[in-house]
């Protein structure tokens, strides 16, 4: 990627997902920790969620900031009737989630955080993803041969279930596989040191 030559870029990430799209994207970068929780008000709902915890993260980890460090930091939900489906503590949260999700449409929602020493942006971005009707036998065979259980809403687009269950896609794919890629592109073109 010609832009950002000479920036140290850390993602604040433990996805193998976001880490996978970061740099499939050709952009040299290091990965920390986030020392804070993923606790958010309960008056936030929707895009203000995602935001707010990529805000926490990109302020609370591990990375000294210096001259041309850039921090990148991203959080996923998945919203659906009004609710936060975040990541499932067990199998059976993780079996009602897909349940739920099944045969419905649901909106998967990226916050985004970049942060200088001189400023901090934040964005975010919103798919619509429709599901076919999932049989029992179709869920338990995802949850027990893939790992739901490190997803927002139980689910990777990118897996098994999103080739034979996802029925129709509004918006970025990337953002549903938790990071708005050609978003984030424009955002880091444009990002110039003060």
């Amino acid at each position: 990627m010609p832009y950002l030559k000479g920036w140290d870029i850390v993602l604040v990430s433990q996805s193998p997902r976001r880490r996978q799209l970061l740099g499939d994207l050709g952009l040299p970068y290091r990965v920390a920790s986030s020392t804070g929780d993923e606790m958010y008000p309960t008056t936030l709902e929707k895009e203000e969620i995602p935001i707010y915890l990529s805000r926490q993260k990109a302020e609370h980890n591990e990375v000294q900031l210096g001259p041309h460090t850039l921090i990148i930091a991203a959080d996923t939900i998945v919203w659906h009737q009004g609710q936060v489906l975040g990541k499932p503590a067990n199998v059976a949260e993780a079996k009602e989630m897909l349940s739920s999700l099944a045969g419905q449409v649901h909106k998967v929602i990226t916050g985004v955080t970049l942060r200088d020493l001189h400023r901090t942006v934040s964005f975010s971005s919103e798919t619509e993803v429709e599901f076919v009707s999932l049989t029992s036998d179709e869920i338990d065979y995802y949850v027990d041969h893939f790992c739901p259980l490190d997803k927002a809403g139980a689910y990777g687009i990118q897996e098994w279930i999103g080739m034979m269950g996802v029925k129709r896609i509004v918006g970025c794919y990337y953002n549903v596989m938790g990071l708005p890629v050609p978003q984030l592109y424009k955002e880091l073109k444009n990002w110039k040191s003060d």
